[in-house]
């Protein structure tokens, strides 16, 4: 019986060990060439999520800015006076330099214009270790005269304004609270129109010490490395559509 189921057994075709190898190695570079192909996929889908996140960014800061600059509030602020016994003054509550910008607005980023009045204030600081700057924003609840008084030091005569007392406000400070709006920007910088007559050319200024609002504000900046494939972080000008200061009564004004 052993002879035939030998015969039986020896007439089935196998597979040598060369060929399991061959069969092994060629599944093995399939493989190798299928993962290759997903990882570049999803290098590219990264690329393209990480521009269109920073394209959004890039837009939502111009709308940001234009939104709270539009939404700009002429309020008062109380501010002390050099004299007998430190008296409160109440003066229009806006400042304008350069790099720093501080106004009340009815748009706020934690409320959008359905919240109560903000106090904004805007800064431009040094970046990170990389370099280049960074825009800042602090928020705080507007409640009255007193609340934009707190940040007022005192009333100082002003050589530039014929001595007309001028309120002399806090250094704007970065802290835990700060939002970023924009970072890693070459510059950023605020200019301020003056109000002229329509035929007058116009005249911007970077710094505001007047009692009156300006006419707009621009705000100028640009990315630190710029690239061609991502919408540039463009600058914006918006006009300030108030043309009535609070401190002065008209003649159509309600009583």
């Amino acid at each position: 019986m052993t002879a035939p189921a030998r015969g039986r057994w020896g007439g089935r075709a196998g597979v040598t060990l060369i060929e399991l190898l061959v069969a092994i190695s060629l599944l093995s570079l399939l493989s190798v060439g299928m993962l290759m192909a997903l990882r570049v996929g999803l290098s590219a889908l990264d690329k393209a999520n990480s521009k269109l996140i920073a394209n959004r960014r890039a837009a939502s800061v111009q709308q940001i800015l234009v939104s709270q600059i539009a939404g700009l509030m002429p309020v008062f602020a109380d501010c002390p006076a050099e004299g007998p016994g430190m008296q409160r003054v109440r003066v229009p509550f806006f400042e304008g330099q350069a790099q720093a910008m501080r106004f009340v607005s009815s748009y706020s980023l934690e409320e959008a214009a359905r919240g109560y009045p903000r106090i904004l204030e805007f800064q431009t600081i040094p970046g990170d270790s990389n370099g280049g700057f960074r825009l800042i924003v602090n928020e705080t609840l507007y409640s009255g005269p007193l609340s934009t008084g707190a940040s007022c030091l005192a009333l100082l005569p002003d050589p530039s304004q014929n001595g007309a007392l001028t309120p002399q406000y806090r250094a704007i400070e970065a802290g835990p609270h700060s939002f970023v709006l924009a970072d890693h920007i070459a510059f950023c910088r605020f200019f301020y129109k003056e109000r002229l007559p329509p035929e007058a050319p116009e005249s911007w200024v970077t710094e505001w010490r007047r009692p009156r609002l300006p006419a707009a504000v621009r705000v100028e900046m640009a990315p630190l490395v710029a690239d061609p494939s991502r919408v540039p972080l463009a600058g914006v000008i918006v006009p300030i559509y108030v043309n009535r200061m609070p401190n002065v009564r008209y003649a159509d004004s309600f009583k």
